[in-house]
């Protein structure tokens, strides 16, 4: 048993040694890389903060947590034992390079010894280093041979001993050289992919993937997993992404294993499995792949397929967090565009967020006219991209060149953070963003105002000054720049230049979250996680983690998604937005289900419905009006589910009071005129008809008429249950109308009669001429002087 234990343990620490050693994810730029997660160390996976450490602004500020008397102490005592650390340095140095030699013996017999294969010492062991042709090789080499087989001598001298062998045998060698050319198709593929913006040759890219997924690449075949999945510049295809993913799952690949799990969670390809999907999320997490840890956290927030723990989506979305938060510059992350399908053909009139091309382009003919707010609103526009413009660095320089030639404060204060940031576009210079931020602060500005702080606050370009640096912050704070705020709330946080302060940190990372700022989201959320200045509250924590992990780069499949659907290709739209969805993507997950519910061919037709219900189903719970009307919409009619009045009733009553949904208070009142999941009541349908119309203008037209129709069904019922004869009987005549009411009533009847009879005759009288006939009149006879009367 405690054999088995230790096993165990071995196996264990393997699998964390692995984990760590697993290469990062690469940067390189593009859509899909951006799907490709950090890979993660185990320790970082399960390590939380100690209590010794705090998290601001994506960095871990270590803190010490002593008195000052506590240090007064601890330097006296560290005097006191100066002396004897001196006199035992000499004996300590010699023990460590004994224990360093001792060590270094013991790994070169534990290392394996390269034996040589073949050659002219077959079986000898192989001899580093060795001089061959007057250069000494520490390790296996191709040099001298036309085939590329490493070699390598069993003697120090070749030339003189001639002993040598193979390192490796003709099957592992063709192995490595097949390894060595799908590299370097592979790396053709990614210059071209990363160097062009143009779909053709991307396309070109892609058959370089292609050829080197084929030839057992591992990137590669990731990359082409990916874009047969998505339908990205390749033929989507469902069936041919599964089998590279489970090839690569049994590879041990986390983005397959995440992507495969992806696959079972929403039954494309595969019977759909949600115990599959967690198993495979799982291993893809336990292998650093960010998107599987987003899923995860989601899942465990939401309770799907798993039981609900705050405390386990806690740590998996703080796990993400950090590594956005230690993504975003100075020039912030990129902007995140949701858009809303469903709200789009609900409202089509309504802003989308994107700017049409022809306002583009007249706000680029403003800019070419030199006019200074439209150079600088494109040029913000290409520096951070987003509602339908692309990131585009040197466009923003350029821009911002010609405002600042113009005397434009703010367009100093961005060149100043280009250049702070540096790019391919713009080199690093603390001196030159220096001179941009101080001549945009001399000028007011809050930016400028805002990266002269900055400066002063690390050092870039000037000594570092932490009274400058929060005089600066404050001025830009006071003029509501979200940085100025979210420096002056961190230097609080930290009691640098000022005295510790955490309501006051708390104050200023509110006023930075309000402006949208994803790191005050972040250090927001530490503070509700650790309860520093508030009370410890992890639902607020995991809300808050959950803001920030959707602005990570994955987040541009959103907009991908949505051009995919605008071009028609509504197969490949709905997959995005189903991974978008899996991650808690609320806007996904609505979009995924309107896309669905208009019959997507990618799922059966039976299936259709029960799935748009899922999805509705899940963004209705993150608070999406629309969502959580649709669900009563499919309750009521039976859409992928069974007709249910009185499930319906109650999504509409929740979207009523929770949202204050104009349409969910007509349906309220349709439902209680019809006594449908609910008694008939036509005063409460008047009262829910009459909310409608005040809960919005656009529901005032249907209202009336509802209404009209309501009167006349009230008036119809309430002659239907009255008794005509026991009312007559009721009425005393007298009373109402006098005692002499019968000779009022004749006279008036005889007064009608009377003129009836007299129009009547006068109608007899007058005998009628059809209009547009006259007599003819002959033209040799003049008209007689009189005429008969007729």
């Amino acid at each position: 048993m405690g054999r088995r234990a230790l096993v165990l343990a071995l196996g264990l620490s393997l699998v964390l040694l692995c984990a760590r050693a697993l290469p990062a994810a690469d940067e390189e730029g593009n859509q899909d890389e951006s799907l490709d997660s950090k890979t993660l160390s185990a320790e970082d996976q399960v390590k939380d903060h100690s209590t010794g450490t705090r998290v601001v602004a994506g960095q871990i500020f270590l803190e010490s947590g002593k008195s000052d008397s506590q240090s007064e102490d601890e330097e006296n005592f560290h005097s006191q034992e100066e002396e004897k650390e001196n006199s035992l340095e000499e004996l300590n140095s010699l023990e460590m390079s004994n224990l360093l030699n001792k060590d270094l013996e013991e790994a070169e017999m534990q290392s394996p010894v390269l034996t040589a294969i073949g050659g002219t010492a077959d079986g000898e062991p192989c001899h580093f280093p060795f001089l061959f042709m007057e250069k000494e090789y520490a390790e296996c080499t191709a040099d001298g041979r036309e085939d590329g087989r490493l070699w390598c001598a069993t003697t120090y001298d070749y030339k003189k001993d001639q002993k040598w062998g193979f390192c490796e045998s003709e099957e592992q060698s063709n192995k490595r050289r097949q390894m060595q050319e799908a590299e370097d198709v592979y790396q053709i593929g990614m210059k071209i992919l990363n160097e062009s913006s143009k779909k053709a040759q991307k396309k070109v890219a892609y058959q370089y993937l292609l050829k080197a997924a084929d030839m057992n690449h591992t990137k590669a075949m990731e990359k082409v997993s990916y874009a047969l999945l998505f339908g990205d510049y390749l033929k989507q295809n469902i069936q041919s992404s599964k089998e590279l993913l489970e090839k690569l799952t049994e590879e041990g690949s986390p983005k397959g294993q995440m992507a495969l799990g992806f696959l079972y969670a929403s039954g494309l390809g595969v019977n759909s499995s949600q115990a599959k999907a967690l198993v495979y999320y799982t291993f893809g997490a336990l292998g650093g792949n960010l998107i599987a840890h987003m899923i995860l956290g989601y899942r465990y927030w939401a309770g799907i397929g798993v039981l609900q723990s705050c405390e386990s989506a806690l740590t998996h979305y703080r796990l993400v967090a950090n590594h956005v938060a230690s993504d975003i510059s100075l020039t912030g992350g990129t902007v995140v565009q949701r858009i809303r399908l469903a709200d789009e053909v609900e409202n089509p009139g309504m802003a989308s967020g994107m700017l049409e091309e022809d306002l583009i382009q007249y706000y680029q003919f403003l800019a070419e006219k030199g006019d200074v707010q439209a150079q600088v609103g494109l040029g913000q526009l290409h520096l951070h991209g987003g509602r339908g413009v692309e990131q585009n660095h040197q466009r923003a320089f350029e821009y911002f060149n010609q405002a600042a030639n113009a005397g434009n404060s703010h367009a100093m204060a961005f060149l100043g953070k280009m250049y702070s940031e540096g790019s391919d576009v713009v080199p690093q210079s603390n001196e030159t963003a220096l001179q941009y931020f101080k001549k945009a602060a001399d000028m007011g500005n809050p930016v400028g105002q805002s990266g002269l702080g900055m400066a002063y606050l690390y050092g870039r370009g000037v000594p570092v000054n932490y009274e400058l640096a929060l005089k600066y912050f404050q001025k830009a704070a006071e003029q509501g720049w979200v940085d100025g705020q979210l420096q002056l709330g961190s230097m609080y946080y930290n009691g640098i230049g000022v005295k510790k302060d955490y309501k006051q940190a708390l104050k200023y990372f509110n006023l930075a979250s309000q402006g949208g700022h994803i790191l005050a989201f972040y250090n927001l959320a530490q503070m509700h996680a650790t309860g520093t200045g508030v009370m410890r509250s992890c639902h607020t924590a995991v809300e808050l983690f959950k803001n920030v992990c959707e602005r990570g780069r994955w987040s541009e499949r959103l907009m991908t998604a949505y051009n995919s659907y605008k071009d028609g290709d509504s197969n490949s739209a709905v997959v995005q937005y189903l991974l978008l969805a899996e991650q808690g993507y609320e806007v996904a997950q609505s979009n995924a289900a309107f896309i669905l519910d208009q019959k997507a061919s990618i799922v059966g037709e039976n299936e259709t419905y029960p799935r748009a219900l899922l999805h509705w189903n899940r963004a209705a719970s993150q608070g999406y009006t629309v969502a959580r009307i649709k669900l009563g919409d499919y309750h009521f009619y039976g859409f992928g589910t069974d007709v249910d009045y009185e499930t319906a009733f109650i999504h509409y009553r929740l979207a009523s009071e929770q949202q204050h949904s104009a349409q969910a208070m007509f349906n309220l009142g349709y439902m209680h005129e019809k006594g449908l999941g609910i008694k008939q009541d036509i005063h409460l349908a008047k009262r829910f008809y009459d909310m409608a119309a005040e809960a919005s203008p656009d529901a005032q037209v249907p209202v009336f008429l509802a209404l009209c129709k309501l009167g006349v069904i009230y008036s119809l019922q309430y002659v239907r249950e009255i008794n005509m004869r026991e009312v007559f009987s009721h009425i005393d005549m007298d009373q109402l109308l006098g005692p002499e009411w019968d000779l009022y009533l004749m006279t008036i009847i005889a007064l009608l009669l009377g003129t009836i009879i007299a129009y009547r005759q006068r109608q007899h009288q007058a005998i009628p001429r059809p209009a547009g006939l006259r007599p003819a009149v002959p033209q040799q006879e003049p008209p007689p002087e009189h005429q008969p009367p007729q």
